[in-house]
């Protein structure tokens, strides 16, 4: 498990990488829960940023885990399901520093969810995102829908969420959904770099107050609140047998391939 998250704290950055490229870094619970891990550990490191991005170069994360979700039918497995990611994306969105997803390739479901969860977005020309739940018949579950609608404003996010579209990358800087698109041919982890190099400069205790200013409206407890009705919506959509035929219809093209 822990092989499939790599975490490092250097130089004032911690570097966090989703490592199951063969599968496109796909989000499974135990994958979650060492995200929810390594980021609470390092909320008192002296860190001015964290990097998250996924190893190769077609998918930054998939989506959830399948394989490992397919066995969730219940309203309370589904609860702790939607407990257990929440919990992971709220650990990144409450991270004392800026954390800045590097988008290596799609950013898809769940995966687009835990983009949004970061505080800014940088991506490669040949990422993408989309917010694909609604072709499994659920919502999102871990507060990326809101986050969405909060980047981009509550009319253009609901488009993409009904039209499940995936957004290629233009369109999504165009969006405000990607902060930076590297220029095609360019080494995607050089075009990072550069882009972070005036952010690294800042100071420690300046990174967590403009974290702060950029975030407090995301940790309210107005925010909170609808969370609690969120999750029930989830449970209740992870449940019904509408789902459970879109899954099990990905599932046989997957073993196919």
């Amino acid at each position: 498990m822990t092989d499939e998250v790599h975490a490092t704290a250097a130089g004032g950055v911690l570097r966090v990488t989703l490592n199951r490229p063969e599968k496109r870094n796909p989000l499974s619970r135990a994958v979650l829960g060492r995200l929810r891990e390594v980021f609470r550990a390092h909320r008192d490191a002296d860190l001015v940023l964290a990097v998250l991005t996924g190893a190769g170069e077609q998918s930054f994360a998939a989506g959830g885990d399948l394989k490992d979700l397919d066995r969730l039918r219940s309203l309370e497995e589904a609860r702790a399901l939607f407990d257990l990611g929440n919990g992971a994306l709220e650990a990144i969105r409450g991270f004392p520093v800026p954390v800045v997803a590097a988008l290596n390739g799609y950013a898809i479901g769940g995966g687009a969810e835990l983009a949004m969860a970061c505080d800014a977005r940088v991506a490669a020309a040949h990422a993408r995102i989309g917010f694909v739940q609604g072709r499994l018949n659920i919502p999102p579950a871990w507060g990326g829908g809101g986050d969405l609608c909060a980047t981009i404003g509550p009319a253009a996010g609901l488009e993409l969420l009904a039209s499940s579209r995936i957004v290629e990358a233009p369109e999504a800087k165009s969006l405000g959904l990607f902060n930076a698109v590297a220029p095609a041919g360019e080494p995607f982890a050089g075009f990072v770099e550069g882009w972070l190099a005036p952010w690294r400069r800042q100071k420690p205790q300046v990174m967590r107050a403009l974290k702060w200013n950029a975030a407090a409206r995301k940790l309210g407890v107005e925010r909170k609140e609808a969370r609690a009705r969120d999750r029930e919506h989830f449970a209740l959509a992870w449940c019904h047998a509408d789902h459970w035929d879109a899954a099990k219809d990905i599932l046989k093209k997957e073993a196919r391939a």
